[in-house]
């Protein structure tokens, strides 16, 4: 066993299982800022307008005060004019201040969301397979896509908001303080009633939204099982719609009833904070018509104090559904930062080799391998594939074949052995230079949305015309290019479903065939073509894997006639090896294979099936 503890690949099964306990971590706030920190530059300026946007509003309720108090009842058209004048003036100038600011805004904002994204993009393509085996796609998609944008609204707008509003209570409470100490004390008694309830409205928002991500995933992995070519094709096939259409319904409804409880936390809250909005001028005008009454101060004073209290209530009301958003935000903030936290695949030694000049030489020593402690894949198997040589796998379905050619590229670490490419164990060298010299062709064909000419091209961006056709007639698939009616710059479709299973089979091929790695996997690379297809593709690989390490995986023994050696593989153990005459010599596990298959065929061509 390496290391002291449980194995690396044990604890990512366990981790990445759909069974696996959700651990909650209450993400830490300067982990959030953090986020900020590129945009220093951006921020300061943020915080320039800000100021002089809060300076220049307390200027409409001044000069609004020497209208009434002095300019108006001295019948001083002048003072008038430049009273107006001032307000005017002030709101032109504030209004292109907050353009420019709304722009730093968002491309502080957006910057942020895009950075969170690409984060978690990168992070998702180092995570071990089994990590996407044992994680639902629509959950994945949710945390890139709905999730970062539910966050958009806190990074981009929340955390300015509550800079400008603490800028504009803090500017107004001096200035009516300076104004009238006694009715300040009045305006400023009706705050703390807004931000007691905070807190127990914050945490049962917080609770809510976590259980309404949840069901969101649930709806956005429904959506994407059902509504993919093979999930509506399977509908469609058993009629399932009416099944389908409930089950959705169900989840939706749950969805609906949490929105609504959400909607509805706190709706007392917001009603008194606006009943409050009402009742702090109230008490204002009582408090200054007394003191007006009595000499005490004057009319455009109690005027100018409830024109600040719209500067005074309104940012305190914000600022208080601020924190409840801002609470309820670390809900999807946590979601993020766990799968950011979640550790990659095996990770590479600090003096890791680079693989050069490889050679293709494959050693297997001792190696056992387990997908979970209930589940043992492979069980000490030992084998050596010298350089250049064709080596055949072959064996029942669940024996371990695929796993045994998925420790090569290093998709999965063994518990126990060691797997060598040209003597290094493939832990000691970089995962790059190890994947670069190896190509893949599985048995389920990926293509991307894209023309042929970009599908063939992701194996070598670089590659010219002539290298991607010449790829493509040692595929046998050039000619069916050709007679397209876009040729190589025709749109094969999602997941490539406008070609036919050979279609795609023989461009996966001409893909891996262009990367021209030095060691080729191919696992059931000609299951889905014919008899005359695969005829041609075998005659093709034939000169292309001279020099070449190939490992081919085959349950159809006729495509593995040439291997220079087969390995007969069954319950994670190698039982047989050898050539093909050799083992059919033997007469044993391979001889059965191969007898039973042909006995089969033969049947079958004899009724004229």
């Amino acid at each position: 066993m390496l290391g002291g503890g449980p194995p690396v690949h044990m604890m990512w099964s366990q981790m990445y299982s759909p069974d696996r306990p959700k651990v909650t971590r209450r993400v830490e706030l300067r982990r959030i800022l953090a986020l900020f920190r590129p945009y220093v530059r951006e921020q300061a300026l943020v915080l320039v307008c800000i100021f002089i946007g809060s300076l220049l509003g307390l200027l409409p309720p001044l000069f609004t005060k020497w209208l009434i108090d002095g300019a108006i009842p001295g019948r001083d058209m002048h003072g008038v004019l430049i009273d107006v004048g001032g307000m005017v003036a002030s709101a032109v100038v504030g209004g292109g201040i907050g353009v420019y600011q709304g722009f730093l805004n968002s491309l502080v904002g957006e910057g942020i969301m895009r950075d969170i994204r690409t984060s978690l993009v990168n992070h998702l393509h180092r995570m071990p397979l089994s990590f996407f085996t044992g994680t639902k796609t629509g959950e994945i998609m949710n945390r890139v896509s709905s999730d970062v944008d539910n966050i958009d609204s806190v990074v981009t707008g929340t955390l300015v908001s509550i800079v400008t509003n603490v800028f504009t209570m803090v500017t107004t409470i001096v200035t009516i303080f300076i104004v009238d100490w006694r009715l300040a004390l009045v305006a400023l008694a009706i705050i703390p009633l807004m931000i007691l309830p905070l807190s127990p409205v914050g945490r049962r928002m917080y609770e809510i939204r976590k259980k309404t991500r949840e069901k969101r995933d649930e709806i956005e992995s429904i959506t994407q099982e059902t509504l993919s070519i093979s999930g509506i094709t399977l509908i469609k096939s058993f009629v399932r719609e009416a099944f389908e259409r409930e089950r959705f319904y169900h989840v939706g409804t749950d969805l609906m009833d949490l929105e609504i409880k959400l909607a509805m936390v706190g709706r007392w809250f917001v009603a008194a904070i606006m009943a409050m909005v009402v009742i702090g001028p109230a008490m204002v005008w009582l408090a200054g018509a007394w003191f007006a009454i009595n000499g005490g101060t004057t009319v455009g004073t109690i005027v100018m104090f409830v024109a600040y209290l719209g500067r005074l209530y309104t940012p305190a009301s914000s600022l208080a559904g601020v924190q409840v958003q801002i609470v309820s935000a670390l809900a999807v903030f946590e979601r993020i930062f766990e799968y950011l936290d979640m550790p990659p695949e095996g990770a590479e030694k600090p003096n890791a080799a680079v693989l050069r000049d490889v050679r293709g030489e494959i050693a297997f020593e001792d190696v056992h391998f387990s997908y979970s402690p209930d589940r043992v894949a492979l069980d000490g198997v030992s084998f050596r594939i010298a350089p250049g040589q064709m080596a055949a796998f072959v064996g029942p379905s669940g024996a371990g074949k695929t796993t045994i050619t998925s420790l090569v590229p290093r998709f999965y670490d063994p518990q126990e052995g060691t797997v060598r490419v040209d003597g290094f164990d493939v832990r000691d060298v970089t995962l790059a230079s190890l994947r670069e010299n190896v190509g893949i062709v599985t048995q389920e064909t990926y293509l991307f949305h894209d023309t042929i000419a970009a599908n063939l091209r992701y194996a070598r961006p670089d590659a010219t015309e002539a290298e991607v056709i010449a790829a493509a007639k040692a595929a046998n698939i050039h000619e069916f290019v050709a007679s397209l009616p876009g040729g190589y710059g025709t749109i094969v479709g999602e997941r490539g479903h406008k070609l036919s299973g050979g279609e795609r089979q023989r461009l996966a091929i001409a893909r891996v065939l262009l990367k021209n790695p030095r060691i080729l996997i191919l696992d059931e690379a000609t299951s889905s073509l014919d008899s005359a297809n695969e005829a041609a593709i075998q005659a093709a690989l034939i000169p292309l894997m001279e020099g070449r390490t190939s490992l081919v995986i085959a349950h159809r023994l006729s495509t593995i006639l040439n291997a220079d050696v087969v390995f007969v593989v069954e319950a994670g153990r190698i039982v047989e090896h050898g050539t093909h005459d050799e083992l059919l010599a033997r007469d044993g596990a391979y001889a059965q294979l191969y007898w039973k298959q042909f006995r089969d065929r033969d049947a079958v061509e004899a009724v004229g099936i």
